[in-house]
C-alpha cells in the first residue's frame, strides 16, 4: 500500500509540474467554436473532434472520429490492469448570444485574475471542455509516470449534447458492445455550494415543449380591431399564468404521478449539508424561494418537478411602437422531471390542458423538443465509495452523495442501453455562468480536478 501511495504522489507531482502545458492545451481546444446547434459551425465541430482524436493519440490511446447523421463522436480505448471504466464528456458548446454582454471574445480564452482567484474565461471552459480535459490530463500524467494507465478505459466524447443529442441513442445502440464497461464516469457537474466535492446520484429528467397560439390570418390594426378581435398574446399569457396555484403547485393534470416521497434518511443527509438558499439566490440578485411552499429549497432543486416558461414572444418588439394585434404568440416551456414521471404522459396531459383553454376562434400548434426521464444511480458498485474517499483526500471537505437539478440524459442512457450505472463527478462552481455570457472555470477547479481524477482512478484500481 505504501508503494501505491508513493506511485500516486509521483503522478500528482507530475500534474502540478505540467499545469502550464495542460492549460495551453485547454486554451487550444477552447479556441474552436464548436457550437453544435448552429449549422454554420459544423466544420468547427468536426475540427474539435479531430483535435481530441489527435490529443488522445499523443498519449498512446487508440482513438477515432466516428461519423453520425449530425456531429461526430470520438471513441478511444486503452488497456489497463484495473476495472473497465468508460469516461464520457462532450466537446460541443452553447451559442454565445448576446455577444455584447461578453467582456472578451468568447473564443479567445484567457486566464484572468478575479477577486475570487484565477479563472479560465471562455465559452466551454466549464461546460464541458474544461471538465473533459481534467480527465485526459490525469491520464496523460499517469501515462507519463508509469507508461500505462491503472484501469482499462474507453473514452466517449459527444458533439451534440448542447443540441439535444439526436445521434446519441442510435450510436449507442449500434455500438453497444464496444462501449459497454463496468461503470461510466461523467464529468459535467459541479461542487456542492462551490466547495464540497459531490458524487451526483440522481438527475432530473427533461421535457421541452413549444407552442404557438394563432388567431387572425394577419396582424391587425389595434384601433380598428382592438376589443373585438381575439389577441393570441392574451390567450397565451392567461394559460401560462395558470400553470401554478398560490402554493407553487403545478396545475397540469396528473403531473405528480411518479413523484416519490423523499426517504427520511436522504432528507436528513441533505439537511446536514446546510444548503444556504439565501446565498444561492443572493448570488444572482434574488432573495425568496419561489417554488412549492411545503418543501425545502434543496428538495425543490434535487427531487421535485418543475415547470418553467423559458421564452415568450409575439407582436411587435422592435424600436418605437406599432399598434397591432398580432396574428400569433409563442412560448417555450420546460419541465424538469423526477422519480418515475413519464415524460410522454406529461406531454400529452400538458397539451390537453392547454388546448382545453384555447378559444374556438384560435388554434394551437406544437413543436416537440427534448424528452428524457429522471435517473437515479445504484451506489453499491465499489467504485462509488472508493471515489468518495479519494475525493475527500484531495479537497478540504469530505465528498457527499448529492442530487442535481439539471438533466444529463446520458446517465439514463448508460443504464437503459448499456446496463451500467454512471458516476457523475465534476468541479464546476455555481458562479461559472454556464450557458451565459462570460462563462468561466476556476483554475483551482481545473488543477484539483485533474488531481482528483488521478486519485479516483488509483482508488478504483485498488478497490477492484
Amino acid at each position: 500500500m505504501a508503494q501505491e501511495n508513493v506511485s500516486l504522489d509521483t503522478v500528482l507531482s507530475k500534474i502540478d509540474a505540467d499545469l502550464p502545458a495542460s492549460l495551453d492545451r485547454l486554451l487550444d481546444l477552447l479556441r474552436i467554436p464548436s457550437i453544435s446547434t448552429d449549422p454554420d459551425y459544423k466544420d468547427a465541430c468536426d475540427k474539435a473532434a479531430d483535435w481530441l482524436v489527435a490529443d488522445l493519440a499523443s498519449i498512446g490511446i487508440e482513438a477515432s472520429k466516428r461519423p453520425t447523421p449530425g456531429h461526430p463522436m470520438v471513441v478511444g480505448h486503452v488497456d489497463g490492469p484495473g476495472p473497465h471504466v468508460l469516461f464520457y464528456g462532450h466537446y460541443d458548446v452553447q451559442p454565445v448570444d448576446p455577444l455584447n454582454l461578453w467582456n472578451r471574445d468568447p473564443f479567445d480564452p484567457a486566464i484572468e485574475d478575479t477577486a475570487k482567484g484565477k479563472v479560465i474565461r471562455g465559452r466551454g471552459s466549464s461546460d464541458d471542455k474544461g471538465q473533459l480535459m481534467t480527465f485526459i490530463e490525469a491520464c496523460r500524467a499517469w501515462k507519463a509516470v508509469h507508461g500505462t494507465l491503472p484501469c482499462k478505459i474507453t473514452f466517449f466524447f459527444e458533439g451534440e449534447e448542447e443540441s439535444g443529442s439526436p445521434s446519441l441513442i442510435p450510436f449507442m445502440k449500434e455500438n453497444a458492445e464496444e462501449l459497454k464497461a463496468e461503470i461510466a464516469l461523467i464529468c459535467d457537474t459541479g461542487l456542492f455550494q462551490s466547495k464540497t466535492p459531490a458524487i451526483i446520484t440522481r438527475l432530473r429528467g427533461l421535457l421541452g415543449e413549444e407552442l404557438t397560439i394563432k388567431a387572425a390570418d394577419k396582424d391587425l390594426h389595434s384601433g380598428m380591431y382592438g376589443g373585438v378581435a381575439m389577441n393570441p398574446i392574451r390567450v397565451l399569457t392567461k394559460i401560462l399564468g395558470g400553470l401554478f396555484d398560490e402554493n407553487g403547485t403545478i396545475q397540469v393534470p396528473e403531473i405528480y404521478e411518479g413523484v416519490p416521497d423523499l426517504p427520511p434518511e436522504i432528507l436528513d443527509q441533505w439537511k446536514s449539508l446546510n444548503f444556504d438558499d439565501a446565498a444561492f439566490l443572493g448570488g444572482v440578485g434574488l432573495s425568496q424561494p419561489a417554488g412549492e411552499k411545503d418543501h425545502l429549497p434543496i428538495e425543490m432543486i434535487w427531487s421535485r418537478p418543475t415547470a418553467e416558461i423559458n421564452g415568450i414572444w409575439g407582436g411587435y418588439t422592435g424600436a418605437g411602437f406599432k399598434t397591432v394585434l398580432p396574428a400569433e404568440a409563442s412560448a417555450k416551456i420546460s419541465f424538469r422531471l423526477v422519480g418515475t414521471q413519464d415524460p410522454q404522459a406529461i406531454r400529452k396531459n400538458f397539451r390537453a390542458w392547454v388546448e382545453a383553454q384555447v378559444p374556438s376562434d384560435c388554434s394551437v400548434e406544437w413543436k416537440d423538443h427534448s424528452c428524457s426521464p429522471a435517473s437515479e444511480m445504484n451506489t453499491t458498485h465499489p467504485g462509488f465509495e472508493a471515489a468518495r474517499k479519494a475525493l475527500g483526500d484531495e479537497w478540504d471537505d469530505p465528498a457527499a452523495y448529492a442530487g442535481c437539478g439539471g438533466s444529463i440524459p446520458i446517465a439514463g442512457y448508460f443504464q437503459n442501453i448499456l446496463d451500467m450505472d454512471a458516476m457523475l463527478v465534476g468541479w464546476g462552481k455555481d458562479d461559472d455562468q454556464l450557458h451565459s455570457p462570460n462563462e468561466k472555470y476556476d483554475l483551482e477547479s481545473f488543477h484539483k480536478g485533474i488531481r482528483s481524477w488521478a486519485r479516483i482512478l488509483d482508488a478504483m484500481a485498488t478497490a477492484a
